[in-house]
């Protein structure tokens, strides 16, 4: 299994907010800490907002930052909710036209696979990746203690 790039985005920005502590973050920011395209931190951004993990503000001052406490956001339930889909092999999407699919066993296999996958993660949050870490994640990102862009 492979999580696309814009979950994989996703969750970077959920992680560069929440290592702001709470001061505000932009989207021209989180590109240059991470050497990814604005234009696709936008599509990024306004679905996190859309679905309730962020709150943006426009104007000068604005920017992104947490809706919910980072101990709250669980990783499964984000990676169900940017992934497009979980269809791990043709047996699982609309358009089977696998003619042992009857008989085989496979399905049932990686089924439960994904099952495990997204229940693992479930038991991890936003905080369980940035907290441990957060000092050197913020180094690494170019960000001062207090959340600053150095």
């Amino acid at each position: 299994m492979r999580l696309t790039l814009y979950t994989d985005y996703a969750v970077r920005m959920l992680m560069f907010v929440a290592l702001r502590d709470g001061q505000r973050g932009t989207i021209r920011e989180i590109a240059a800490a991470y050497g990814i395209s604005r234009n696709h931190l936008m599509k990024v951004a306004h679905n996190l907002q859309r679905e309730g993990y962020l709150t943006t503000t426009r104007g000068k001052g604005g920017g992104l930052q947490l809706a919910l406490p980072s101990d709250e956001i669980h990783l499964g339930t984000l990676v169900r909710t940017m992934e497009p889909d979980l269809i791990l092999a043709e047996c699982f999407g609309p358009c089977n036209q696998c003619v042992i699919t009857p008989s085989c066993q496979l399905k049932f296999i990686l089924d439960d696979a994904l099952k495990a996958f997204l229940a693992k993660l479930d038991e991890y949050t936003l905080d369980d990746v940035t907290s441990p870490r957060a000092q050197k994640l913020r180094q690494h990102l170019g960000l001062t203690l207090d959340g600053e862009l150095e």
